[in-house]
């Protein structure tokens, strides 16, 4: 059973439901915290900035750990760094503690996503984009079997309550979950042939110190921060969105409930279809689409909750295959040997993003009174990543062939 990479997917799966609340759940958290504490907006989004920032950037270190010592002990240890992290928050007193525990929180975060990741694409090598899109759905999407649990919790006995219980009750299960994980055997050795001449993307196992000198990581890297920055835009401030539009707690919570289904489905329909069409041409369509649905949450969101709640929904549709077309595209151009490393720098550049859509889109709407300079921002910011990404795909041309047999010979 061990063995069974389905098993494995499963049991990686539940450690990344685990960590969903940690980031989308959070914004259900931001008014009765500013209601009790009078800390300003952007003050408080530090903490969110601060938990993507160490979920991220931590991932490179540990992601070359996890890739030679494998993932169980590493997400034990997460269990209980999330566990207190976020139960810890419920006793938070002062932003320094607020920071310093949801900081915690995201190293916790950074191991199970890491691990989990890395395993989903060592496990699958012939189906990366659907096996990434289901991992990443259960970070995108597990928020949404809590958000009625949070809500309520918040309602009768208030948010302190919420953290502890839900943060308690994830740790235990991260622990438990962890002591199943594995490598799939072998992993660490297999490798593809070299290429003889052109490019090498995609015909062997770069390590992160070569990817890091190729041209293709870095266009990959500026992409995924443009369009990561609309979602983590709306994932930070849409409580915030909510009230200043003057719609109830009860609108938040249905669409805190269906967003991450949206969001979720979204990582393996994209990462499917990516499977099929190809990572840049899924990339494409995604992003532009994207920019249009940020455009209609300004132009429609405001009109009623009927609009609020299913523009922020295809919001989350058109953004969340971030999650899934990026580490598929890491593994197809850089190969599996190294993929948590590898794509844990690439991960890196959602931390960057969390700053421009959380703590600066704080400080924007607090400077203008309005979100439209975040939200069209964020929209422009997808349609260049588009760019990139067709620009990608004419760079590598060249060796899609190659790409294609190197996948065929590392899947047998």
């Amino acid at each position: 059973m061990m063995n069974n990479r389905w098993f494995q997917l499963v049991a990686s799966l539940v450690a990344m439901i685990m960590i969903a609340n940690l980031q989308y759940a959070w914004t259900l958290f931001v008014v009765p915290l500013q209601a009790q504490t009078h800390w300003k907006l952007s003050d408080i989004q530090v903490a969110f900035t601060l938990f993507i920032l160490f979920q991220t950037w931590i991932q490179p270190l540990d992601g070359w750990l996890i890739d030679r010592l494998g993932p169980r002990w590493f997400i034990s240890a997460a269990g209980l760094l999330c566990g207190l992290g976020w139960a810890g928050m419920g006793y938070a007193t002062t932003l320094p503690m607020l920071y310093m525990l949801y900081c915690l929180a995201g190293v916790g975060a950074a191991f199970v996503y890491s691990g989990s990741m890395g395993g989903a694409l060592k496990w699958f090598k012939d189906r990366r984009g659907l096996a990434a899109g289901i991992m990443a759905a259960g970070f995108g999407g597990g928020t949404a079997l809590f958000v009625p649990i949070i809500s309520s919790i918040i309602g009768s006995r208030g948010y302190q309550a919420a953290f502890i219980a839900t943060g308690l009750f994830q740790g235990f299960v991260i622990v438990a979950v962890a002591q199943f994980l594995r490598h799939p055997p072998q992993a660490a050795v297999a490798a593809t042939s070299h290429a003889t001449a052109g490019s090498q993307l995609g015909t062997r196992q770069f390590t992160t110190f070569e990817v890091l000198r190729t041209p293709q990581f870095y266009a990959m890297y500026v992409a995924f921060v443009l369009m990561a920055t609309g979602g983590l835009l709306v994932t930070a401030q849409s409580g915030k969105i909510a009230e200043s539009w003057g719609y109830s707690a009860a609108v938040l919570t249905l669409a805190a409930s269906l967003s991450p289904l949206a969001n979720g489905a979204s990582r393996v329909f994209w990462g499917w279809a990516s499977d099929r069409i190809g990572r840049e041409t899924a990339m494409v369509i995604a992003f532009v689409l994207q920019a249009v649905c940020l455009f209609l949450v300004l132009a429609l969101g405001q009109i009623s909750s009927f609009w609020f709640v299913l523009t922020l929904v295809l919001v989350y549709f058109t953004w969340g295959e971030v999650y899934s077309l990026f580490p598929s595209m890491s593994g197809d151009y850089f190969g599996t040997r190294n993929a948590t490393s590898n794509y844990g720098v690439l991960y890196t550049a959602k931390g960057v993003a969390s700053i421009i859509g959380g703590w600066f889109g704080a400080l924007l709407y607090e400077q203008f009174g309005s979100w439209s300079v975040g939200f069209y921002g964020s929209a422009i910011m997808a349609l260049v990543a588009a760019g990139i990404a067709i620009a990608l795909r004419a760079s590598t041309a060249p060796s899609r062939a190659a790409m294609a047999v190197a996948v065929a010979a590392e899947a047998k």
